[in-house]
């Protein structure tokens, strides 16, 4: 069952009644499918809805997006769905242009989860593809991951020589911290929680050693939403709304999930952008 209305936290509309800056921002989507949006209904995705809510959101978050806090708003979505880390690394990213020095970006991603879940079991595990790996074939691709991400945001920054902040996502879990990936029509994996664990902890520690970074946790909002959504005496079932927030295919949400995940992207904005927003010096070009 996906049930109906919104999903995900509530979002204070306060933050958007006033511009956070006047400087030209540049939202840039980058990675995989997440942010690509794959599943969603036309105008559902997480991206599209930051830039304006969809016809079907209620009324108390109507006013809440990105174009009426950025009244230079531009928007590039560069993410492919089914890239891996290593993809954004080496091909994605070399796609992307420069952005004029007046201009502050805003970068949504999500990238990682195709590292863990490809090519559900139908070829040998090997990095960027693991799945059905033992926690010791994983180790050194997980220590790579690390790195990487490191060098996807060296990369990002060279791109917004004014200035940005990238909000990265963790992983979502549909076995609802399970791990039984034979109940979700896939070969059972023994030791994919533990590897999905470690990737969340990279994310989580990329954000805490860069300043660049934040951290937009995805995963334990969707606890409970996964394919154990139904059992209620299970750790985390949602009295208030049992329902599945993923798409057919299983990895990629569902409109209401991208609902939850928009809401959980505005509200980590909310609470960094504006401040952080504050503190930068005017471009010289704005002066003139």
């Amino acid at each position: 069952p996906i049930g109906s209305g919104p999903a995900g936290p509530a979002v204070d509309p306060a933050p958007f009644q006033q511009p956070w800056t006047e400087q030209p921002v540049v939202l840039l989507g980058l990675g995989d499918s997440i942010t690509d949006g794959f599943g969603a209904s036309p105008g559902h995705s997480y991206f599209n809805r930051l830039l304006k809510p969809s016809q079907s959101d209620p009324v108390e978050i109507a006013d809440c997006h990105l174009r009426a806090v950025f009244p230079q708003l531009t928007a590039d979505n560069a993410a492919i769905s089914g890239s891996t880390s290593l993809e954004l690394l080496d091909i994605l990213l070399p796609r992307v242009e420069t952005f004029p020095d007046e201009a502050y970006g805003i970068v949504v991603l999500t990238t990682g989860g195709n590292d863990i879940i490809h090519h559900y079991g139908r070829t040998p595990p090997r990095e960027g593809a693991m799945f059905g790996a033992t926690w010791e074939q994983a180790q050194p691709w997980i220590d790579n991951y690390h790195q990487r991400l490191h060098d996807i945001c060296d990369d990002i920054g060279t791109r917004f020589p004014g200035g940005y902040t990238i909000f990265l996502a963790n992983i979502y879990d549909p076995t609802d911290n399970v791990g039984d990936t034979q109940h979700a029509g896939l070969p059972a994996w023994p030791d994919g929680l533990q590897i999905l664990t470690a990737y969340n902890d990279i994310i989580a520690q990329v954000a805490s050693e860069r300043p660049d970074v934040e951290l937009v946790d995805i995963h334990t909002p969707f606890l409970g939403h996964g394919i154990h959504c139904r059992k209620f005496w299970g750790r985390h079932y949602h009295y208030g709304d049992p329902h599945y927030w993923y798409f057919a295919n299983l990895e990629d949400p569902n409109d209401r999930g991208y609902d939850a995940i928009r809401r959980l992207y505005l509200n980590k904005m909310a609470e960094v952008l504006p401040e952080k927003l504050s503190d930068m010096p005017v471009p010289e070009q704005m002066q003139r």
